[in-house]
């Protein structure tokens, strides 16, 4: 199915005539919107899941807690929106005294208008029509058009379908939720003029041609896309030696987790030579099983990915993991730093499936000179023992993701107010995250209201509200 342009300039009037119910909705109706959204999936949960396994193959017990990370996110912006800080209001009280003499300033962050949001394939609750980039954009008071991704088409329709509804029984106006199809659809919404924004999850290629899109417009528009990442890791030889076959599992369990199609994967671990690690590793990840992928075109593309990192002549195939003989069989490969420094568009291009790179180091100059030449990432990861001098080495990764660990491994993101989802690129196309509570900041605007009289003002900067909201006034911080 395919969403032809009328249906499309239909979509996007709709959406255009919600703008105001939503803009001007107070805090405990917004959140009441986003409530009933999340409580209408929990009840047609079964129904949803069993859609979802039919079309992605990823397991009722995975997909359910996929639905419960949603309906979670979905609750998080309801607290958002209640606790009402996520509008950064600031007061600049008039003083005739000062030279020049100051007006009075009131700022706040307003909504941007309807945003565009473009489903992810690997996570198709929680990263699709209902999914973060959804839940954050009506939170902040936007409505939303979602294109479907074609790796889960009914499972889309009917999310959008229990959304719709929901909304609807709770007095959100129509147009606040809907869904187009097609990939002339999607290249068409984020050229909309009604689209005043747009989030992506997904590849390097599919994601930079719609952020061209989007900067090409006459009226260019933000677009947020979550795209490429290899999500380095360091080994330091203390913490193989120190506990190498503990981590050697942990790593094969976190990149063979959901069959390597985790935009989190650790895809190039930087390990020491000569530790033992690499065979801690082998042994490891023979007993490892892979798994089914998404869809037929990423199921084509694994085998040509591995296919081009091994066709670089420091590769080789340290081990592989159990036969899968519907799906991916996991596979590590090897290298040097030397080849990595040298090479890097060949050795630290992400593929998708479970797959990993170890890098082998000798020295602290291999690390650096190699660390240096990875890309911007989601994660970077730390395993280092508490005598180790890593100070260079952190200052390298934090430099190229946005969220360094130091235990524990990068698949999993936890939602809550602190998480950054998000790095330089290509891990993403701006500095915002896609995840927590600040992913809301990507679809509003400040606006400043000069020597406004009250009744003019928006409710939430009048004084009777600004007593219960946290703000900010004459520089200092209020907080009820």
């Amino acid at each position: 199915m395919t969403t032809t342009s009328r249906e499309l300039d239909e979509i996007a009037a709709r959406a255009a005539s919600a703008v105001p119910a939503w803009r001007e909705s107070d805090a405990a109706t917004r959140a009441g919107w986003l409530g009933a959204v999340a409580d209408a999936l929990d009840a047609t949960a079964d129904e949803l899941v069993e859609i979802a396994e039919r079309e992605t193959r990823l397991g009722a017990p995975r997909l359910r807690g996929e639905v419960a990370r949603t309906t979670g996110q979905l609750r998080l912006f309801a607290a958002v929106v209640q606790e009402g800080s996520y509008l950064e209001l600031t007061v600049d009280d008039a003083d005739g005294s000062a030279v020049p003499p100051l007006p009075e300033l009131r700022r706040m962050l307003v909504p941007v208008g309807p945003v565009a949001v473009f489903s992810a394939s690997n996570f198709p609750f929680a990263f699709s029509v209902c999914g973060g980039d959804t839940a954050s954009a009506l939170a902040a008071g936007n409505p939303v058009i979602v294109k479907a991704h074609s790796g889960h088409p009914e499972l889309s329709r009917r999310t959008a379908e229990v959304a719709s509804a929901a909304l609807f029984a709770a007095g959100a106006p129509v147009g606040s939720v809907a869904l187009v199809e097609g990939r002339e659809a999607g290249n068409a919404l984020v050229q909309h003029p009604v689209v005043r924004a747009a989030g992506f999850t997904g590849s390097l290629t599919g994601g930079r041609a719609l952020f061209d899109l989007a900067a090409g417009r006459p009226d260019p528009i933000p677009f947020y896309g979550e795209l490429g990442s290899v999500n380095p890791v360091v080994v330091t030889p203390a913490a193989a030696h120190a506990r190498g076959d503990e981590l050697a599992r942990g790593l094969v369990g976190s990149f063979t987790l959901g069959a390597g199609q985790f935009c989190t994967k650790p895809g190039v671990v930087f390990v020491p030579a000569d530790a033992g690690f690499e065979a801690s590793v082998a042994a490891a990840v023979t007993s490892a099983a892979g798994g089914p992928l998404l869809t037929d075109r990423i199921t084509a593309a694994f085998p040509q990915g591995v296919a081009h990192l091994e066709g670089d002549p420091s590769v080789a195939v340290l081990a592989e993991g159990a036969p899968t003989p519907d799906g991916a069989r996991p596979i590590v490969l090897t290298t040097d730093a030397a080849a990595v420094a040298e090479r890097p568009e060949t050795l630290l291009e992400e593929c998708f499936g479970p797959v990993t790179l170890l890098v082998r180091y000798a020295s602290e100059t291999d690390l650096r000179e190699a660390l240096s030449a990875v890309p911007g990432s989601l994660t970077a990861t730390l395993h280092a023992e508490g005598g180790d001098d890593v100070a260079d080495t952190l200052a390298l990764l934090q430099a190229r993701a946005g969220r360094v660990l130091f235990a524990g491994w990068p698949t999993g993101v936890a939602v809550t107010w602190s998480q950054q989802h998000g790095g330089p690129w290509p891990a993403t196309t701006s500095l915002h995250t896609s995840v927590g509570a600040t992913s809301i900041r990507r679809f509003l605007r400040p606006v400043v209201f000069q020597d406004a009289p009250e009744r003019l003002l928006p409710m939430a900067l009048r004084d009777d509200a600004l007593a219960r909201i946290p703000h900010r006034r004459n520089g200092v911080l209020r907080v009820p």
